[in-house]
């Protein structure tokens, strides 16, 4: 149930999402979109298609297109219908699925459309309207980033021994755990690369010195 309209969508149940980044999970090689809800460190990652991927991630980087993609048709639809995008909301997770609505403004009337998630972002970022999520969704699926202060404030005590983890939760938290480490697992490969680089030169460095001396010490110019 959504219980704000177009005219104010961010009411007390809802709240404002941006897309943080699109990455490409190294556990399974698929794509997840990781929403971020504004004025807060609470991440929300959804699982997403490479259409839907590539959809989203041209819009953010602004690339033109030749023709029309398959989101673009669906605004140009509802804007040839009369009808505009107003927001869209991920308002439900049931089974490890997320839910989504996309809600219209049609001649005044509110018309919301039951969507994927992938699909409503999609089209959201293309006609640039708010992303909302419920609060439901993101008390059960949103990831809060602490840093190690408040880990050691509030961590687990004697008292209070860690909750066992849901295998469904760390699927979600292992995508999630993708786009925290993606950059630096790049680095390290970077920074492999180099010292092995870095070896090689040295070595050939030792291997053309010893062989001087050697030529030295037999006369040999």
């Amino acid at each position: 149930i959504i219980e704000a309209g177009p005219a104010c969508p961010e009411g007390p149940h809802v709240k404002e999402l941006s897309i943080e980044s699109i990455r490409l999970s190294l556990m399974n090689y698929q794509r997840v979109v990781i929403l971020r809800e504004k004025d807060s460190d609470r991440y929300l990652p959804i699982w997403i298609g490479p259409a839907e991927a590539d959809a989203i991630a041209v819009r953010l980087q602004d690339v033109t297109v030749a023709r029309p993609l398959t989101h673009d048709l669906l605004r140009n639809l509802i804007e040839q219908l009369g009808g505009r995008v107003a927001y869209i909301v991920v308002n439900d997770l049931s089974n490890d699925t997320f839910f989504a609505r996309i809600v219209l403004d049609v001649n005044g009337e509110t018309v919301e459309v039951d969507s994927r998630p992938s699909d409503a972002i999609a089209l959201a970022v293309g006609v640039d309207v708010p992303i909302y999520a419920a609060d439901e969704v993101l008390d059960r699926a949103g990831v809060v980033l602490e840093d190690e202060d408040d880990q050691a404030a509030g961590g687990p005590t004697a008292s209070e021994p860690p909750r066992p983890v849901d295998p469904a939760e760390l699927e979600r938290l292992g995508a999630f755990k993708d786009f925290i480490e993606g950059q630096g697992t790049k680095n390290l490969w970077f920074i492999a690369i180099m010292l092995i680089a870095i070896a090689i030169v040295l070595g050939v460095a030792e291997l053309v010195g010893s062989h001087r001396k050697t030529m030295e010490h037999l006369g040999v110019s």
